[in-house]
């Protein structure tokens, strides 16, 4: 019994499995970073309505040695709406980053004092600025986790707080994500 129902599992489904394991990753505007692949069928963004989005960022990220999966899931959502036929002028987004994720703001030297290794977020933040991408940094986590104002990486813009970033960008309009 159960060969003939992998058998026919296999006949029936294998072929379909086969062709989206076997795709490529695409990475329209954050070019090494947020992989995501073409869906056939699927339900697309509307390629002229402007997106604002601000995101709510607080995933900590375990392996120090890793990029932060949220910050990765910013890049992500920037090349799923580029692949959905969006505009890139006609995609806005915001972070605000705080809690667990703070630490992802640091300066490779701060980063290296702190866990004895590179800031593995570096490249991305830069990619996500280059395509436009406003990064916050609430400073309320930094006094709690006592981060010096310098610690701090240039392409991060100082936050009062993640509540007042967020709460400021809904009102004008934006989207609220929670990446947590």
């Amino acid at each position: 019994m159960f060969k003939k129902l992998f058998l026919t599992f296999s006949v029936l489904f294998l072929p379909f499995l086969s062709n989206v394991i076997a795709q490529e990753a695409n990475f329209p505007i954050i070019k090494n970073y947020g992989g995501i692949y073409e869906i056939p069928n699927s339900v697309d963004p509307e390629p002229d309505r402007e997106y604002k989005i601000v995101i709510d960022l607080k995933t900590l990220q375990r392996d120090k040695s890793s990029i932060n999966p949220g910050l990765n899931n910013v890049a992500r959502m920037i090349n799923l709406h580029a692949l959905g036929g969006v505009k890139h002028e006609n995609l806005k987004v915001s972070v605000a980053i705080h809690g667990g994720a703070t630490d992802v703001t640091l300066t490779n030297k701060a980063y290296q004092k702190r866990y004895e290794m590179d800031n593995p977020n570096i490249l991305l933040i830069k990619e996500l600025k280059e395509a436009g991408v406003e990064l916050y940094v609430c400073g309320q986590s930094l006094i709690a986790r006592e981060y010096e104002y310098a610690e701090i990486h240039e392409q991060i813009t100082f936050g009062l707080s993640m509540l007042t970033v967020f709460t400021t960008h809904v009102q004008n309009g934006y989207v609220p994500l929670i990446f947590d």
